[in-house]
């Protein structure tokens, strides 16, 4: 179950605070997103929310919620980055702020590296967020150096325990990603002009059992396991049409060309439609009778999951990283053993005759997660050093 506030927004009320987040970057992405959202609430709770990153698309919004930016490279793979250190140890003793979250490997160096040559009664207190299972090795521990660390999902502070014997169970914080309910609503029709250009773009999808697979084409998040799942299904008789919802990198244009061969070889093509990168995931969700999660490896938190199943769409997934945590607090029926194809085509057989009722609350919430994490800023400002 998702990590609990233990002072929730009253802890955070009673000190106003200054809070710099590092990130490479912001553009598309998990980490962007919740770097975004945190320092939204900052500001409406009366804090000092500043973020220090390359810039990027999301950087209007950002100024928008009332954050402050500070346009610093610190995610740039080059030695020269290091020629951030002393220049960022200056801006901390400057600005002062109470807590120093790092979110990105290479960021936490810089900020790591700066923040240890300071005075330990007077320097920022260091939070980090392990926001994946990063490869094990010294690179990567610098994720697990915070005075509290933060871990997206319990299957993640696992692998932290479990591959850096060294940290302190203690600092460790759960806390999942989540969701707003107000824009992933339990029961979600998209408009009907967005249903007509979408049937108008994909007439196949009308009145067929539509069952999709949303995630960017790369090997490890299941797609040919989805085919294996599609011509089963049709196999046995239904009417069924697989959409995979997500664009290849530039890079993996090969891999994409591999999966459209395969369609064919399966003789697929009118029933399994790719429609590469799209702006409108919520809407695909919400029209679609099942959403699966057959990534190979664990996701760390796997937010269209809980995306689709606060939507009210029942999903069926691998059960293991923050997929199975989130199956085994909303949908439990929807787990199966990891890369049991066979598995996932009996329950969909099963879904078809009787589709499972997804319940209307949840526990991924985003403000639970924003709770948290405040709690988190405000438990470690207030702690002895």
């Amino acid at each position: 179950m998702p990590g609990k506030s233990s002072g929730g927004a009253g802890a955070v009320a009673e000190r106003r605070l200054s809070v710099l987040q590092l990130l490479p970057a912001l553009d598309a992405g998990g980490v962007e997103r919740g770097t975004l959202e945190v320092a939204a609430e900052l500001v409406r709770r009366g804090h000092r929310a500043l973020v220090m990153s390359a810039g990027g698309r999301l950087l209007p919004e950002l100024e928008a919620s009332g954050a402050e930016h500070i346009a610093w490279p610190v995610g740039r793979k080059s030695l020269a980055t290091l020629g951030y250190v002393p220049r960022l140890r200056r801006l901390l003793a400057e600005r002062r702020p109470d807590i120093l979250h790092v979110r990105s490997r290479l960021p936490a160096w810089i900020a790591w590296l700066a923040w240890r040559g300071m005075d330990p009664a007077s320097r920022p207190r260091l939070v980090s967020t392990v926001h994946g299972f990063y490869s094990v090795g010294r690179y990567s521990a610098v994720m697990t150096r915070g005075e509290r660390v933060i871990a997206v999902s319990a299957s993640v502070r696992d692998y932290v325990l479990a591959n850096y014997p060294g940290v302190d169970p203690a600092r460790l914080r759960v806390i999942h990603r989540g969701v707003d309910p107000a824009r992933y609503p339990h029961g979600y029709r998209p408009p009907a002009d967005w249903l007509a250009a979408w049937y108008q773009r994909y007439p196949q999808l009308e009145g067929r059992f539509v069952v999709t697979l949303p995630g960017r084409l790369t090997r490890w998040k299941g797609q040919e396991d989805f085919i294996e799942i599609v011509a089963a299904l049709k196999a046995a008789g239904l009417p069924v049409a697989g959409v995979m919802a997500g664009g290849a990198h530039p890079r993996k244009q090969a891999y994409a060309r591999e999966l459209e061969a395969a369609i064919r070889a399966a003789g697929l093509e009118g029933d399994l439609l790719m429609t590469g990168h799209r702006s409108d995931l919520r809407e695909i969700l919400a029209v679609s009778d099942v959403v699966l999660s057959l990534s190979h490896d664990p996701e760390a938190f796997g937010r269209t999951t809980i995306e689709a199943l606060s939507l009210g769409r029942p999903v069926c997934g691998y059960d293991h990283g923050g997929v199975g945590e989130q199956l085994a607090a909303v949908l439990s029926a929807g787990a199966v053993p990891v890369a049991d194809v066979a598995a996932v085509t009996t329950r969909l057989r099963q879904w078809y005759e009787a589709p499972p009722a997804v319940p209307a609350g949840h526990p991924f919430t985003l403000q639970t997660m924003l709770d948290a994490t405040l709690a988190v800023y405000a438990e470690l400002a207030e702690a002895p050093r």
